[in-house]
């Protein structure tokens, strides 16, 4: 963290729609995700598919995780490969920010998008952070504080918060969600905390269908299962469970006053490339800092209960802890 500085805030700010923009020159840092090479394909295609026009992938750096060998592995091949694209291969995220106009942090590992994103936000250059945002709670705090200080928009998201039926499920169309119960894949990393790194697609889910307010957390834990259940203000019980032992599915039953709706509707990217592309050129991020915060709070609560058996933990008091975590990575 050598170099960095900024202050941490404790609120957030609201952003105003930027104008319209086009031709944006769009950089990437991080080649160690598949994610990079689809968003490339997609917006440097001859005739980019409706939704995408007006960002192009110009430049990227491709140093991401520096010893999780799942992303390593991947930098030569994906290096390659963006390159055939056209985009041009640079050796540090300064000289990429010289060459673009907006950011995909990409990078597979969550521990140092921190670093990363800090001269992205000081350059004032819109960002998307892959997942996960951070490699803790407390760096995600950070992060949105950082975004905060430099008024820089950002979000993170995963894209299994974008199907057509949690759209319409958003909308209103069934009325307000009761509760829901998610599941997804939930492979561990041990650099990461245990949801952070594949379990957050389910997690996200679940909030993208109960909101931020989750209030308290307990989870169950076996080598081949996890299951965290939430209690959100006002009474309202989330569930997700993640699966290792059993199928790699994702998917999501939603309960309503009147009727039960399943989500098994995933197909890929296609919706938040879209997202992520109005981003690009409002400044509007389409999931709040307070969202993505409070999925990592829950996440990091779960975590807390498997050390301590089970036992309810308040999403209040890791957060709190985290928020005094994150002044400490303030540099002078």
């Amino acid at each position: 963290m050598r170099g960095l500085k900024f202050i941490v805030l404790t609120g957030l700010f609201a952003v105003v729609p930027a104008a319209q923009a086009e031709g944006l020159r769009a950089g990437i840092i991080g080649l160690d995700t598949s994610h990079a090479i689809a968003f490339t394909k997609a917006l440097n295609a001859e005739q980019p598919a409706a939704g995408y026009a007006g960002v192009r992938v110009t430049v990227a750096y491709p140093k991401g995780s520096t010893d999780i060998k799942s992303s390593t592995q991947r930098v030569p091949s994906y290096t390659e490969q963006v390159k055939a694209m056209g985009v041009e291969i640079v050796n540090s995220i300064d000289d990429l920010l010289k060459k673009c106009d907006v950011v995909f942090l990409e990078s597979n590992d969550g521990r140092p998008h921190l670093e990363q994103a800090i001269p992205v936000l000081k350059a004032g250059k819109r960002v998307f952070i892959d997942k996960p945002v951070a490699g803790t709670l407390a760096q995600c705090v950070a992060l949105y504080d950082a975004a905060a200080y430099y008024k820089t928009p950002m979000f993170s998201t995963s894209s299994l918060r974008y199907t057509k039926k949690m759209a319409d499920i958003s909308s209103g169309k069934y009325g307000p969600v009761m509760g829901a119960e998610t599941y997804s894949p939930c492979s561990l990393e041990p650099t990461h905390p245990d949801l952070f790194w594949y379990g957050i697609h389910g997690v996200e889910m679940l909030f993208a269908l109960m909101g931020p307010d989750c209030e308290r957390v307990v989870r169950v834990n076996t080598p081949g299962t996890d299951v965290v259940i939430g209690t959100w203000k006002g009474g309202r019980v989330g569930t997700f469970r993640g699966n290792r032992a059993s199928t790699s599915g994702y998917g999501s039953d939603v309960f309503f006053k009147k009727n039960v709706e399943q989500i098994d509707d995933y197909a890929g990217f296609s919706i938040l490339l879209r997202e992520i592309v109005t981003f690009f050129k409002t400044g509007v991020a389409p999931v709040s800092a307070k969202e993505t915060i409070a999925i990592f709070a829950f996440m990091e609560a779960a975590d807390e209960s498997k050390r301590q058996n089970g036992l309810p933990i308040m999403i209040a008091d890791v957060l709190s802890k985290a928020q005094a975590e994150a002044k400490k990575l303030r540099v002078e």
